[in-house]
């Protein structure tokens, strides 16, 4: 099985799950409250659906377009509406009509001009219908506004809960692995990107903009994700220094993409304690020197040193070496040497190695009732990142609005290959992004119906019926706009 299908499929799936579970809150909230639904679909079916059954009363089915998902509520207006809407194309027809016969100048556009008029006044009489016919005690227009407030909120409130059970199915289910900033002992190596940032091999990040480094997995987020400068502060050489990285050259990281891989803990050093033969030691080699780089290659660990000597078997190659020397001053100054090293059969070099603190990774079992407080927490600070995220948007300087990204961007955050513990975690973190995002107060999304509720509620009228059409006009076109420029930005990068 390819790898793009393997990724697609895991995001149908966890689309699915989480769409069904939004429109659930919807459909439950409304039958607590007695109000009458007649569908309830995964994915849109206009024009057929893939699947559809009847079940006490209510049309359950799968659409083919997968773009999200529905739960009609009963109107009793709805055959007024679909009259208007069929009254509106005859309209148009018939305004087309007219402008040709005024061109041509015929007998017909009076006759025409009639009917224009007629079919005004029946849209307008049908209007009036929808605006004075009384609600039926079953529809969602006949109960008060805090019960109406609840149903548009349980879908985005059920996108949260869905969130937080899972990370706590996760934590429950696989622990969690983390590696403490404070357990880095012997610092980082940092990509050359990141070197330009200010960064230099071996560094131990302290704090960021002065607050201490929790989660050593953090780092990265947390300078990139920034609107503004951030100052770091790092312990170099035993001395503390701190510098500062302008934003523009984290937003200038983020365009270049050139983030991935910009700093690894640096988890086995090579240290030289002796050598083996007095020909070794003649090459140059101190007890303290530290590895620091092979065949002009930088390389601070043990676990990518080896390797490199294994692939130069039987040459003499640059081992460059970090050595401390005291200065006529007293002061301690680090001293680089490249020394020309044969390279024997068994990819050793002849010295052996200080034994070094071991770099901890930390891993913590959650018991079932440990489990759910820490998937709340783990979940509403998803929530929080996800909401900082977007209000950094806003700021045209981040220029966070370039990297939106849809459906592509979406599927690709999948791995290649089939992982749980991987699939469960974006599965959540793509409910907390729904959560959110359902709540922007945009009309036709939840977050819109919510606000004209708690005007209702607030100032105890509702807003006009054309004021509302208008607005869900609006926003529809808004959330049309906002698909296209996202999966425009996906195929846009393709071609990048």
């Amino acid at each position: 099985m390819s790898t793009v299908l393997i990724q697609a499929l895991q995001f149908v799936l966890a689309l699915s799950l989480l769409v069904t579970i939004h429109e659930l809150g919807h459909f439950l909230a409304a039958r607590m409250f007695g109000i009458r639904v007649d569908k309830f679909y995964l994915f849109f079916n206009p024009w057929f659906s893939l699947y559809k059954r009847q079940i006490g009363g209510v049309e359950f089915g799968i659409g083919w377009l997968p773009l999200g998902g529905y739960v009609s509520i009963y109107d009793s207006r709805e055959k007024l509406f679909n009259a208007e809407e069929e009254a509106k194309k005859k309209l148009k027809e018939l305004k087309s009509d007219l402008r040709k016969s005024r061109r041509r100048g015929d007998a017909m556009e009076n006759v025409l001009s009639e009917k224009v008029v007629a079919l005004e006044a029946e849209i307008e009489s049908l209007r009036e219908k929808q605006r004075t016919m009384a609600a039926e005690p079953d529809e969602l227009r006949a109960k008060p506004a805090w019960q109406r407030l609840i149903v548009m909120v349980a879908g985005v409130v059920m996108n949260a809960v869905a969130a937080m059970v899972i990370y706590a199915a996760v934590l429950f289910t696989w622990g969690e692995d983390f590696l403490l900033n404070d357990n880095v002992v012997h610092g980082y190596t940092f990509s050359e990107p990141a070197k330009e940032l200010g960064f230099e091999d071996r560094d131990r990040i302290l704090a960021i903009d002065g607050e201490k480094v929790g989660n050593a997995e953090d780092i990265g987020m947390t300078l990139l994700l920034s609107d503004g400068d951030r100052d770091v502060t790092v312990l170099r050489n035993n001395d503390t220094v701190t510098f500062t990285i302008p934003m523009d050259r984290l937003v200038a990281m983020r365009e270049a993409r050139s983030f991935k891989g910009m700093y690894t803990p640096i988890v086995n050093p090579f240290v030289v304690d002796s050598c083996s033969t007095d020909a070794v030691a003649a090459l140059g080699y101190m007890q303290g020197d530290q590895i620091v780089g092979v065949a002009d290659k930088p390389m601070c660990s043990g676990e990518y040193i080896r390797p490199a000597l294994a692939a130069h078997k039987g040459e003499t190659v640059n081992v460059r070496v970090l050595r401390y020397e005291t200065d006529s001053l007293n002061v301690v100054r680090p001293v680089y040497l490249d020394i020309a090293t044969p390279i024997n059969a068994e990819g050793k070099i002849g010295v052996a190695l200080m034994t070094q603190a071991k770099v901890k990774f930390s891993h913590r079992e959650y018991g079932f009732f440990e489990s759910i407080p820490a998937g709340i927490k783990l979940g509403a600070n998803q929530i929080k990142s996800y909401v900082d995220q977007l209000v950094m948007m806003v700021n045209p300087e981040t220029k966070l609005y370039k990297e939106v990204g849809g459906f592509l961007s979406i599927g690709s955050i999948f791995p290649e290959q089939w992982n749980w513990l991987v699939f469960w975690n974006i599965t959540a973190l793509i409910s907390v992004m729904l959560a959110v995002m359902n709540l922007l107060p945009i009309p036709v999304l939840d977050g819109g119906h919510v606000l004209f509720a708690l005007y209702e509620i607030i100032t105890r009228r509702k807003p006009g019926e054309r004021f509302m059409e208008i607005a869900q006009t609006i926003g529809f076109a808004l959330l049309l706009l906002l698909i296209i420029y996202a999966n425009g930005n996906d195929i846009f990068n393709l071609f990048k």
